[in-house]
C-alpha cells in the first residue's frame, strides 16, 4: 500500500467563508455539507488552487504555493461535479487501460473505452470521470457530490469502490455530500459550513 501524506488547510479563506482550517488524514473521508450557495464548491476550487484563497494548503510538508498549480492539481485532484470532455472516445481521456475490477465496480466493461462521449448519460459521466481521475494516480482526492446522478444501488458501489481506493492507496479525501445517509456510511468526519465557518457535525450511525 501506498501511503499519501495528511492534506492540510491551514485558515483558508474564500468568498464568505474565513479561516478553515483542518486536517484530512491518510486514508479518512471527511465530508463536507451546507446550504446551496455557502461555498463548498468554492473550497474545493481553493484546495485545488483553481481559485486565489487566503490561507494556505499543505499536502504533508509541501504547500500548495511551493508547486506550479498545475503540479499542484494532479497530486491534490479535483473532481467536480459537472466532468469536462474535450476528445470525442471515452478511452482517450485515459492515461492507461483501467483495471477490470475497477471497471466492474463501476459497472462497465472494457468496451466502454471505445464508447462516444456523446452517448455517454450524466451518470455514465460522472463514474467514468472518477476512474479518470483515480487513473492519474493523485495523492488526495476532492469530490463534488460524486453521486448525485447516480441511483440508489449505483451510489453505494461507487461509495464502497472510493471507499476501498481510500483505503488501499491511503488517500485523504474531502467529500462535498448532502444525503445525510451517505455521510454516515462514508465519513470519518463530517464539517458543516455554518455561516462564514465550518463547524464539526456528529457522524450518526446509519441503520
Amino acid at each position: 500500500m501506498t501511503t499519501s501524506p495528511t492534506l492540510r488547510l491551514d485558515g483558508i479563506g474564500i468568498g464568505t467563508l474565513s479561516a478553515v482550517s483542518l486536517s484530512v488524514a491518510a486514508g479518512d473521508i471527511h465530508c463536507l455539507s451546507g446550504p446551496s450557495g455557502s461555498g463548498k464548491s468554492r473550497l474545493l476550487r481553493a484546495v485545488a488552487d483553481l481559485e486565489p484563497h487566503a490561507g494556505q494548503v499543505w499536502l504533508g510538508e509541501v504547500a500548495q504555493s511551493s508547486l506550479p498549480a498545475h503540479a499542484w492539481r494532479a497530486r491534490v485532484m479535483l473532481v467536480p461535479a459537472e466532468s469536462q470532455w474535450w476528445a470525442d472516445s471515452v478511452g482517450e481521456h485515459l492515461p492507461a487501460f483501467p483495471a477490470a475490477e475497477d471497471l466492474a465496480a463501476l459497472g462497465f466493461e472494457a468496451s466502454v473505452l471505445g464508447w462516444q462521449v456523446s452517448r455517454l448519460s450524466s451518470g455514465e459521466k460522472q463514474r467514468l470521470a472518477l476512474l479518470r481521475a483515480i487513473a492519474q494516480g493523485p495523492s488526495a482526492l476532492l469530490l463534488d457530490e460524486p453521486t448525485a446522478n447516480l441511483d440508489d444501488a449505483t451510489t453505494r458501489r461507487v461509495e464502497a469502490w472510493l471507499m476501498g481506493h481510500a483505503r488501499q492507496r491511503g488517500w485523504p479525501v474531502l467529500w462535498v455530500a448532502h444525503d445525510p445517509g451517505q455521510i454516515a456510511r462514508v465519513a470519518s468526519r463530517h464539517w458543516r459550513i455554518d455561516g462564514t465557518e465550518l463547524r464539526a457535525e456528529e457522524v450518526a450511525p446509519w441503520r
